[in-house]
């Protein structure tokens, strides 16, 4: 009630389009907007979820991306939501830099399409881990945006067969690194090269770890991750992210809100 009568008292702009919003419960996104974020439905590599810009990638006898044929990656499968691009793009910017954590619970449901996808079962005793932040970046922030989607993952399976738990305080990172922003692969996996481990291995031992984060790019941050966890004993380990970022897909919409902190700032995976 309280939303519904601010909404009608004082209307306010869509963060994302400018736009006057006159409906409760919108978090400054107007629904024109949030209709924009589109999942990903095309081809994608199998195993990582990479999306292919060609259709025809399909009729490739190897359907696998360079990275999983050569067996780069330490986790067993990742889906994204959807591509880092336009709407969802401009949105994941909002969660990081404007300091929007009812807005990352939001975004954590549109975790629930790549989640179904891992087909999971109540047998592989799934457990949700975000990607942590070190804490002077978490302090920074005041929050880490992997943790908000992961509970709001969490919210839209409360209905479903079974429910993982999301365990924050399992993986670590041991000290800050450097945004991934502008290395090269080899770079980037060696950014995070020994910098994540497992506080509480009684946790996932013999479970499946599903890593949560915003944006995966090379996945050298979700493969350090999963290394760490299966060295503390986890049986498989999956990365489930709310958008892919890749430069088959470039983003041609203005958002110039958010173009100098995307610029500058960004904690790509």
């Amino acid at each position: 009630m309280a939303d519904s009568l601010s909404a009608l008292v004082f209307p306010t702009a869509c963060s994302l389009c400018r736009q006057e919003i006159i409906h409760a419960g919108s978090l400054d996104i107007c629904p024109s907007c949030w209709n924009r974020i589109e999942p990903w439905t095309g081809v994608a590599c199998p195993q990582c979820g990479l999306p292919f810009a060609s259709e025809h990638a399909a009729d490739s006898a190897a359907v696998l991306c360079p990275q999983c044929r050569d067996g780069e990656y330490s986790f067993d499968g990742a889906r994204s939501f959807g591509v880092y691009a336009g709407a969802l793009r401009a949105v994941i910017l909002q969660l990081k830099f404007r300091q929007r954590e009812r807005l990352g619970k939001k975004l954590g449901g549109l975790l629930l399409s790549p989640w179904n996808s891992l087909g999971l079962s109540p047998g592989d005793s799934p457990v949700l881990i975000p990607v942590p932040l070190h804490s002077s970046r978490r302090r920074e922030r005041g929050f880490n945006q992997a943790e908000l989607l992961a509970h709001g993952l969490c919210r839209a399976l409360a209905g479903a067969s079974f429910a993982p738990r999301v365990e924050s305080h399992c993986l670590r990172r041991t000290r800050p690194t450097p945004p991934q922003t502008g290395l090269s692969l080899n770079a980037r996996k060696e950014n995070v090269r020994n910098v994540f481990t497992v506080d509480k291995e009684e946790r996932i031992q013999g479970r499946t770890a599903v890593l949560v984060d915003d944006v995966m790019t090379t996945g050298a941050t979700l493969s350090a991750c999963a290394g760490a966890l299966k060295k503390a004993g986890a049986l498989r380990v999956f990365g489930l992210t709310l958008a892919r970022a890749t430069p088959q897909f470039f983003d041609h919409e203005d958002v110039t809100q958010s173009q100098t902190i995307d610029d500058t700032s960004r904690e790509w995976t």
